[in-house]
Formats: C-alpha cells, structure tokens, sequence
C-alpha cells in the first residue's frame, strides 16, 4: 500500500497517534507532497522547536521508503481537473487541499488525513483516521 501523508497525518504521527503510525509502519511507500512540506516548515518557523522539528522532518524524508514529491505537470493537470469538478459541486476545498488531492491521485497513493472535507473529491481514496 502506498500512503500520502497530509499535513495534520504527518503532524499526528510525530505525536504518536497509533493508528496513523500503524498506517505508516504497514506501507511500502509514503508520499509527503512539496505542499505538505511547505506548510511544516512555515509552521515550524512559527513555533519554538523550529530547528528540532527541521532536524526530525528532515531524518523523515531520508528514510528510504519515504519520497519528497515535487509538483509536476501531471499534478498541475490533476489540480485543475479536481478545482473545476469541486467548483461545479460547489464545494470547493482550500487551494493546498487540492494540491495534495492531486499529488496522491497521481501516486495512486491512498491520502491520510483528518480534514473530511477530502470526501468531495471524487475518486480519491481518502484515509482518516479515528482521532
């Protein structure tokens, strides 16, 4: 199973939510989108651990069955196809949401996250956790 973790996955992991690290210990891949990343590092620059969070992120992404996963022409393509589909829903999702939707669309990853609003995005295979 491949994973992609959304930003509040990967935050309840490093506080040790046991059923998002049981997802994590079972997947032969993890996804963490340059958007995901992006949102840690302005949050970690915001609070007083700044440098010891950076340090854990950066072991994290080191770890051979983890992959930085950069915005590319296919996710630009995805973007767009999923902010057309919510927007004639209307249900549109914030603009990083989408982003990371595309991502693990692309991947064929399964997205963790705890923002339901996920489930307007049709045909992502969307995990969340029970908090």
């Amino acid at each position: 199973m491949k994973l992609l973790l959304d930003t509040n996955a990967y935050s309840e992991l490093k506080r040790g939510h046991e059923e998002v690290a049981y997802l994590v210990r079972r997947a032969e891949k993890i996804y963490l989108p340059a958007i995901v990343v992006g949102e840690l590092l302005y949050g970690f620059s915001c609070g007083r651990q700044n440098a010891r969070n950076r340090n854990e992120l950066d072991r994290f992404l080191d770890n051979p069955y983890v992959q930085f996963l950069p915005v590319s022409h296919t996710t630009a393509y995805r973007f767009a196809r999923i902010a057309t589909s919510l927007r004639r829903k209307g249900t549109p999702l914030p603009a990083n949401d989408i982003w990371i939707a595309a991502g693990a669309m692309e991947t064929g990853a399964e997205l963790v996250s705890f923002d339901a609003h996920f489930e307007h995005v049709d045909g992502l295979v969307w995990v969340t956790p029970a908090e």
